[in-house]
């Protein structure tokens, strides 16, 4: 976090987006506010105790607020005490859009991208069914990030992981060209589709927290029934949809991890195979980032709580080559 020390006690102060505000009430019956503050180098985990909405104000999801505070560690991460809060106002000279973590292509561009490889299709079925949930979906997809908490969970980071996986799949595809490459980067394009209406998200494409139906029902089977209704729409065969619909409902590879189903054919396994690389990498290198060489990250739940090592050998500021 871009925050400047302000006194010798640690004392610290700056600008953030609130990300995630949630009141809650400790063990003694007293209110605090539970907060997740980010700029665009990171978030930190926030409280802010003894808080009062009479006296405070409010503090909802996406407001740009001014914060003073200090950093402790708990349980291994950082966390931020917040001693004085307020809302931003037009006598700070800050704008929303510097403190959101966006995708380092412009999401325009990768869309654009998407559009092409489907273009490229030689399956007219596959392509129109594709092309239509794109242009249905198009102004979401610009903004989207493809987590709330774990990987892509930035401003055009949906957009930045399915096109990541476009470009893995079609490198497979040169290695095993008995892969259907259609079908594969048709389930590619469309695997998370449904986190659109998975997770709430406002203008600054930041998720606060999930739909009602996100979680309830959650964006696999979400995904498998928008594909349904649009072949139906449109035409498609029934296979060519079941085929897609499988692929969407067993991405997650194992009912463990919230899959509906396990992979049933080449192309699915391959999808399943090739998002969950895509999410650990671009994990891995979140939490090597900020790291000296030689030391390890924080244990990371979603690597099975490993501690990766930093051997410096690589360039983790590089951004992903989609081209």
């Amino acid at each position: 976090m871009n925050f400047k020390q302000i006194s010798p006690n640690g004392q610290v102060e700056g600008f953030a987006i609130i990300t995630h505000s949630e009141k809650k009430v400790t063990a003694k019956g007293k209110d605090y506010l539970d907060l997740v503050l980010s700029d665009s180098s990171g978030e930190i985990s926030a409280k802010f105790w003894d808080y009062n909405p009479q006296i405070h104000g409010d503090f909802p999801a996406e407001t740009l607020v001014k914060v003073r505070g200090t950093i402790s560690q708990y349980n291994g991460a950082d966390q931020f005490r917040v001693e004085r809060i307020r809302n931003v106002t037009e006598s700070d000279h800050v704008n929303i859009s510097d403190f959101v973590r966006s995708a380092a292509y412009k999401s325009e561009d990768m869309y654009d991208k998407l559009v092409a490889a489907v273009n490229a299709f030689s399956d007219e079925d596959l392509k129109k069914l594709v092309l239509h949930l794109l242009e249905k979906n198009r102004e979401d997809l610009l903004k989207w990030p493809a987590a709330y908490k774990l990987h892509h969970a930035i401003r055009g980071g949906l957009l930045l992981h399915t096109l990541s996986i476009v470009r893995l799949c079609e490198g497979v595809c040169k290695v095993y060209p008995f892969v259907d490459a259609d079908l594969l980067i048709a389930g590619a394009v469309l695997h998370d589709i449904a986190k659109l209406r998975e997770y709430s998200v406002g203008n600054s494409g930041i998720a606060s927290g999930y739909t009602t139906e996100g979680n309830l029902i959650g964006h696999l089977v979400m995904g498998a029934r928008e594909i349904d209704e649009a072949a139906k729409e449109l035409g498609t065969p029934a296979e060519k949809s079941m085929l897609l619909q499988h692929m969407v409902l067993s991405h997650h590879g194992d009912p463990e991890f919230g899959a509906a189903v396990r992979p049933s054919f080449l192309e699915a396994e391959l999808l399943s195979e090739l998002d969950l690389m895509d999410a650990r990498v671009y994990q891995i290198a979140e939490a090597l980032t900020p790291l000296q060489p030689g030391a390890f990250t924080n244990r990371l739940w979603a690597l099975d709580n490993r501690k990766m090592y930093n051997h410096a050998r690589g360039d983790m500021q590089k951004k992903v080559n989609l081209e």
